[in-house]
């Protein structure tokens, strides 16, 4: 039997909710469910257009809710959503693992939060903690620091100190780790069936990082691991999100006291086999916090059917009141220290990111390539972007070759390409586009796709001299005369392996 008033039984539910919506100003709906309680927001790509317009949306957002907490999954790299329709300022964690300097991490993501803090946005998705154990994981790679614990877990602790530094709270991610997957959880459920010992040794060292370090949330992951709890994945699952996380560790837990998000409900690793509803209502009582929904489904219609149903789940006795009330809490309060730290004073760093893109890259010459100089022909081999990445962001080193190099071209290619017309066709194609212009080879984590590694090869037995530069995981041997591993595909990321095929880069 529920004791709680109607109405602050219905607060409470719009108060857990992190939905996303349509349109680069506020729709009505949203205005009027903020009066209600609606404790967040989400920004996506769709919402964004310049920081001047993201400005005067936040403002008109916190005009009916002051201590409105405004996420958006701002990664830098490869996953940028304030930067999208360009390619983001700020190398990704795979480029600032490579180069192995906190420090750096620090003040990179003390000024990506300068920026997100500059037009409103006050929790953001990042840093990725993830330990990329397995090289053929299609969702985590660039994403991930490296595939050493340790590693990752100095510059996870690095990120979530620089973000919060800007008044911006991180939101660690993916509890407990989806390094080890070959499964996007966008499209079906990842398992992970890794011991305890090995959990703890491996996948929760950063997040015990991320914890010491203060971060403000931790996201739970769309992940099975049974030996956690073998029915349910760990967004769902008490043992994860209650019995590891927010244990203290004389209970073997990690002790965190923040907020627990989770990652988006739609997502098929939930959503198909829960449903939204029920996935929402199962994670609150597991002991998430705040249950983010609306990458995909943007619309008052979906929040207020998670609204119902987590009230409905405390009038049934599914879902108890005071795990909902605790819940909003947790929410209110990481609203109330967002607003504390709003104008937090951080100088302006501009130049950091590409600073960083630069000391990422890793440069292998085998003999003498051509001297700079010319225009070029790119080849980009793309793959099929994750949904994480999502495919509206320009990727690559063609536009910024162009600038350098005038007259240099870029034609794209991809898998279905190369079936239709077959290797030796495709191959001949490039060829005759290149002329007698230096070919520059892009391609993005070889090691995952056999078409990619075949094309590079026969390009290269017809034109040895040619440069190969690889945007993602760098796991295959380096090819061409010139290879360059940017470890990453952000704009700044093409930026520096630009200037190192134009001979602009002052003696790399």
């Amino acid at each position: 039997m529920t004791t709680t008033a109607p109405a602050t039984l219905t607060r409470d539910a719009l108060a857990v909710l992190q939905p996303g919506f349509t349109g680069t100003t506020p729709p009505d709906w949203v205005l009027r469910r903020l009066g209600e309680g609606l404790g967040s927001v989400a920004l996506f790509a769709r919402n964004i257009e310049s920081p001047e317009q993201v400005t005067a949306l936040t403002a008109r957002l916190r005009a009916e809710s002051p201590e409105l907490i405004v996420a958006a999954d701002e990664e830098g790299g490869d996953v940028t959503r304030l930067e999208a329709s360009t390619g983001s300022s700020f190398p990704g964690n795979h480029a600032l693992g490579a180069v192995d300097d906190p420090g750096l991490t620090r003040a990179v993501a003390r000024e990506l939060g300068r920026r997100l803090a500059a037009c409103g946005v006050n929790l953001d998705w990042a840093p990725s903690a993830d330990v990329n154990s397995d090289p053929g994981n299609p969702v985590i790679g660039v994403r991930s620091f490296g595939a050493d614990p340790a590693l990752v877990a100095r510059h996870t602790a690095a990120y979530v100190q620089g973000l919060q530094e800007a008044g911006v709270a991180a939101c660690t991610k993916h509890f407990p780790g989806h390094g080890d997957t070959d499964v996007d959880s966008h499209h079906d459920l990842p398992r992970v069936d890794a011991d305890l010992a090995t959990l703890h040794a491996r996948e929760l060292v950063p997040f015990r990082a991320a914890v010491a370090a203060g971060s403000k949330a931790v996201m739970s992951a769309h992940i099975l691991l049974p030996a956690l709890d073998p029915d349910l994945p760990a967004t769902l699952s008490p043992a994860a999100l209650t019995g590891l996380l927010r244990a203290p560790a004389d209970r073997g837990g990690l002790g965190f006291d923040g907020l627990i998000a989770t990652d988006a409900v739609e997502m098929a690793a939930i959503s198909a086999r829960y449903g939204i509803e029920r996935g929402t209502v199962l994670a609150l009582a597991a002991g998430a916090d705040a249950i983010c929904v609306g990458g995909g489904l943007a619309d008052e219609g979906t929040v207020l059917r998670l609204r119902d149903a987590l009230v409905a789940a405390v009038r049934g006795g599914e879902l108890a009141e005071e795990r909902l009330a605790d819940a909003a809490a947790r929410v209110r309060a990481l609203g109330a220290w967002a607003r504390r730290q709003a104008g937090a004073a951080v100088a302006a760093d501009p130049e950091i990111g590409l600073t960083a893109a630069r000391r990422a890259l890793r440069i292998t010459r085998a003999g003498e390539p051509p001297a700079p100089g010319g225009p070029v022909h790119v080849a980009a081999l793309t793959p099929v972007a994750n949904i994480a990445v999502g495919d509206v962001t320009p990727w690559g080193v063609g536009a910024e070759l162009a600038r350098l190099l005038p007259g240099t071209a870029t034609a794209t290619y991809r898998e279905a390409d190369l079936a239709a017309s077959g290797l030796p066709a495709l191959v001949a194609n490039v060829l005759r586009s290149a002329a007698d212009r230096r070919i520059v080879i892009v391609v993005r984590d070889i090691h995952r796709h056999r078409w990619m590694a075949d094309t590079v090869h026969a390009l290269l037995a017809a034109r040895p001299d040619a440069v190969v530069v690889e945007m993602g995981v760098p796991q295959a041997p380096p090819l061409g005369a010139l290879h360059i591993a940017t470890h990453g595909a952000a704009r700044v990321c093409g930026r520096a392996a630009a200037e190192v095929i134009a001979g602009k880069d002052a003696g790399r």
